[in-house]
């Protein structure tokens, strides 16, 4: 099937010569010159967008949230209601990306699609809250990835070695320059790197035989726990699997404290958006990287519920999971399962996927770092938006990112971090996802030009689903998971949305308004003739982009 859909979208357009050549007149048309080699084809594009969200080592590192919300029926529900929603998002951002393939992403869907007075504005509430919420990311990945390795530790020495908030600190640390390093790699490395992770084969000309880490890992848990638990005999009824609720939040309205079941599916299903910031360095981009957005949310929401429910089979008692002194509650179910070598054999399968998790996360988040400061977006963006000549690969965004991060992560040493940062990264992602699909059902519809992926006549009740749902999800991740007000208790990620909200608010007062004016064209006269005999530049794109070259030429000039 990979093979068909690989001769499809590249083999039908003569020649990769040939595809690259209108992947560039399309981003010329755009407003930016080709700086990226185009490395990714459309299964190492699908490979980046799956990768990214890691369906096993995600859950494992959010269970913690349906457990204490719904218990067996959070489990289950918490993530099936969420599904078609996000799918809404994933496609509605999908069609986006169809039309304007560019590693600027989000923020230049809102700029293009807002009323032009307003397009500056909206333009950077959207940039930075998709650069924070994917530097976040990255942060809350690495984090989790910690957690995982102090429960193995945990685990592995019988509860004698428990790591503090000091080593699991350190750990993230480790863990983010480890991803810091991948990350500067070239192009062509990172998605042969990706490729790498995801196949489990030793015939790459075999594109049918790939899978993924997090796959098979997945697929080998949920088989292991339904199994072992049904032998044990410690399986429970399918009744009690798929309804039995429990509310262990502190939250007298149990309809409420199932909304924070969802907290985990929120997650779980962010930087599917990475697709298209990595567009720029995509073969065919305008087909492969919409695909690998929808592809790698089917998939991941797929294979999820089938984990989630082996874990509510293999769950025999809520409130004992959540008494354990493991890092995470899912280790001590994993643990009563499948005894300590068990558990340690799939344990080290999860930290692996995660680590891999942290390293796509790492590409995703420095190339729309890099796109934002190439627009002059951020402070000091004559550094950030600067390429590697060597790699080809923006290295000092890939650093601000990780460093960022590294502030980000002393969160690590309060008891809510992972609530907070889940909130946060959610927070910040949403809020981008939302703001170019409002502003593509409101004021773009009448400019939106589809590309090669369109959702037809049902592009509107998508696109109201996707913005209601983003909304929702955006109040709902800010508030505590447990009910109680007290500082140790405190879900953060308000406070550090806020942070974010006021400094970026008061630099567009007081300086951004006055010479941010969204994305910048990049590109010159002579770069435009090069592909105005192209196919795919449309005449009157390309006079208004020439118009905008000019305009940016001389607001440089004065």
């Amino acid at each position: 099937m990979f093979s068909f859909i690989s001769r499809f979208f590249h083999g039908n357009l003569g020649g990769k010569k040939a595809v690259i050549r209108k992947d560039d007149a399309l981003l010329a048309v755009l407003g930016y010159k080709s700086q990226f080699r185009r490395e990714f084809s459309l299964l190492e594009s699908m490979a980046f967008s799956f990768s990214i969200m890691g369906v096993c080592a995600a859950i494992s590192t959010t269970w913690y949230f349906p457990l204490v919300s719904g218990g067996h029926a959070g489990m289950v529900w918490g993530w099936v209601i969420p599904s078609l929603p996000v799918l809404c998002i994933a496609a509605s951002l999908a069609e986006l990306t169809s039309s304007m393939p560019t590693s600027a992403g989000l923020y230049y869907f809102s700029a293009k699609m807002a009323p032009r007075r307003h397009s500056p504005l909206l333009s950077w509430i959207t940039g930075w809250a998709n650069v924070f919420g994917q530097i976040a990311l990255v942060c809350s990945i690495d984090f989790t990835c910690a957690q995982l390795i102090a429960t193995a530790i945990a685990i592995g020495s019988d509860g004698k070695v428990v790591l503090g908030t000091g080593a699991t600190f350190g750990i993230i640390i480790v863990l983010l320059i480890s991803h810091g390093i991948v990350c500067c790699s070239a192009t062509g490395i990172l998605a042969r790197l990706t490729l790498l992770f995801s196949c489990v084969n030793s015939k790459p000309h075999h594109p049918i035989l790939y899978s993924y880490p997090s796959f098979g890992t997945t697929i080998a848990a949920t088989i292991t726990l339904l199994v072992v638990s049904g032998e044990k005999g410690t399986r429970v009824s399918a009744k009690d699997a798929f309804t039995l609720f429990e509310n262990h939040t502190g939250w007298r309205n149990n309809v409420w404290a199932f909304f924070l079941t969802f907290t985990s599916h929120a997650w779980c299903l962010t930087g599917y958006d990475g697709a298209a910031h990595i567009s720029e360095e995509v073969s065919g981009a305008a087909k492969s990287a919409p695909i690998a957005i929808v592809a790698g949310v089917a998939a991941t929401e797929f294979l999820g519920l089938m984990y989630l429910i082996s874990t509510s089979f293999a769950t025999t008692s809520v409130e004992g999971l959540l008494e354990t002194e493991l890092p995470l509650q899912i280790g001590q179910l994993y643990l009563n399962t499948l005894g300590k070598h068990g558990t340690l054999a799939l344990w080290s399968c999860i930290i692996f996927v995660q680590w891999v998790n942290g390293v796509v996360q790492g590409v995703d988040a420095s190339r729309v770092t890099f796109a934002f400061a190439r627009d002059n977006g951020l402070p000091g963006s004559k550094w950030w938006k600067q390429i590697n000549r060597k790699t080809q690969t923006p290295v000092n965004a890939v650093w601000l990112v990780m460093g960022v991060s590294a502030l980000l992560s002393t969160l690590a040493f309060s008891s809510t971090a992972l609530s907070s940062l889940a909130g946060a990264t959610v927070v910040g992602l949403y809020t981008s996802y939302g703001m170019p699909i409002l502003l593509r059902i409101t004021s773009g519809r009448k400019v939106f030009r589809p590309g090669p992926f369109s959702l037809g006549r049902w592009w509107l009740p998508i696109g109201v689903v996707a913005v209601a749902w983003a909304s929702f999800v955006v109040v709902l991740l800010m508030f505590p998971i447990l009910a109680v007000t007290n500082a140790d208790e405190m879900n953060y990620a308000s406070a550090i949305v806020l942070t974010v909200f006021l400094m970026s608010s008061l630099s567009w007062i007081f300086s951004a308004r006055h010479w941010f004016k969204g994305p910048i064209p990049n590109i010159t006269d002579d770069d435009l003739r090069k592909y105005s005999d192209s196919d795919i530049v449309n005449k009157k794109f390309l006079e208004i982009v020439t118009t905008e070259v000019k305009e940016a030429s001389d607001t440089s000039s004065s």
